[in-house]
């Protein structure tokens, strides 16, 4: 005699049971999750389980400041860091002390580069604890990713001096000295960073560029003169060049540096506009045509291929043409006074009074405003 089995049991017997079987499962008391449980999976570093159980703890106790710290500790070493930053604001509005929230809330939003949220908890986590390092070089390198340079310099100063042996620091400082167009502290410390890596491409040129702001010409090309020595295809260095001997309207030794960016970098929209406006001034407008054209193809935002192309284009009697490259110089930056001046011009020139007295006054208006700066 064979015993009775549920897989040889008839169809519908199997189906009966079936039902059964999920009412009776479903009857069963579900454990709730605890932080004890949360604890043991971060012991064994399973960190989803362990967020996992964080939520079900804070589900039943939404005033569980110690708990949200803890999930978003564990999205973030999961780099869940978006998730991780709304529980971590939640654990501070629920208890702004706890200790360690506001560091870890304010290196979630850096790791997503959200320089500007970081500031505020690294800000407070540094007033609080000077001695914390970490929170300082943070918050000086999150003023440096939301543009505020002179704040980074002044917090990133004193650091690098701590450590002049960082050199990501002294980088990220010597960077933000050059942004807030404090010349002489760049200039200070890209040497500090040359005498120990006197073949650092990008120390060369960032020093090259804050003797350019401090104006000082030769000194400016002598930099990128060595920079292109050591790396005479990196990208860009001789567009820059280019740009200083063109600013000392240096033309021959300008239209040599940007051809020879060119020929590492044929689309390079910067050496184009460039060599476009050397070509305008020496009235080869076919030839500046055509490569203030390229240049606005590959440069949509660069102002001065489009305030030139217009100008050629009204030279050629192109005023169709010119009046859309004004309109976009415009565009790029409506508080210089050229493009206004050059569209009135071409607008008289095909007889649009109207449109060109508007021009005409919006310069006047705008060189008002620059005399009372």
């Amino acid at each position: 005699m064979s015993c009775f089995s549920f897989t040889t049991a008839p169809e519908w017997t199997r189906a009966y049971l079936s039902g059964l079987l999920a009412l009776f499962v479903i009857a069963l008391p579900c454990r709730a999750q605890t932080p004890a449980d949360a604890l043991a999976f971060e012991r064994d570093n399973q960190w989803a389980q362990a967020a996992e159980a964080w939520r079900a703890v804070v589900k039943r106790n939404p005033q569980d400041a110690a708990a949200f710290a803890s999930l978003g500790l564990d999205l973030a070493r999961q780099e869940k860091y978006e998730e991780a930053v709304p529980a971590y604001r939640k654990a501070l509005t629920l208890n702004p002390r706890l200790p360690g929230v506001e560091l870890d809330l304010g290196l979630a939003e850096f790791k997503q580069g959200h320089f500007r949220s970081a500031i505020a908890p690294l800000r407070s986590v540094s007033a609080a604890d000077p001695n914390s390092l970490q929170a300082r070089a943070l918050l000086g390198m999150s003023y440096y990713g939301a543009s505020r340079f002179t704040e980074a310099v002044k917090v990133l100063k004193p650091l690098s001096d701590q450590d002049p042996s960082n050199s990501e620091l002294s980088e990220v400082l010597a960077r933000s000295c050059l942004k807030g167009k404090d010349y002489p502290c760049a200039q200070a410390q890209f040497r500090k960073i040359l005498e120990r890596s006197p073949n650092s491409v990008a120390a060369h040129v960032l020093l090259a560029e804050a003797y350019d702001g401090l104006h000082q010409t030769d000194q400016a090309i002598a930099e990128f003169q060595t920079a292109a020595k050591i790396s005479p295809r990196e990208p860009n260095l001789h567009s820059e060049l280019g740009y200083v001997y063109w600013e000392a309207q240096r033309y021959d030794e300008a239209k040599r540096e940007f051809e020879m960016e060119l020929a590492n970098d044929p689309a390079n929209a910067q050496a184009l506009a460039f060599l476009g406006d050397i070509e305008l001034e020496r009235n080869n407008l076919d030839r500046a045509a055509s490569l203030l054209e390229t240049a606005t193809q590959h440069g949509p935002n660069l102002r001065i291929a489009f305030l030139d192309l217009g100008t050629v284009r009204m030279q050629q009697k192109e005023y169709p043409a010119a009046v859309k490259a004004f309109q976009r110089a415009i565009e790029l930056d409506p508080k210089q006074t050229d493009a206004h001046y050059r569209l009135g011009r071409v607008y008289q020139a095909m007889g649009n009074q109207t449109a060109a007295e508007r021009e005409f006054a919006k310069t006047r208006e705008l060189h008002e405003k620059l005399q009372k700066q």
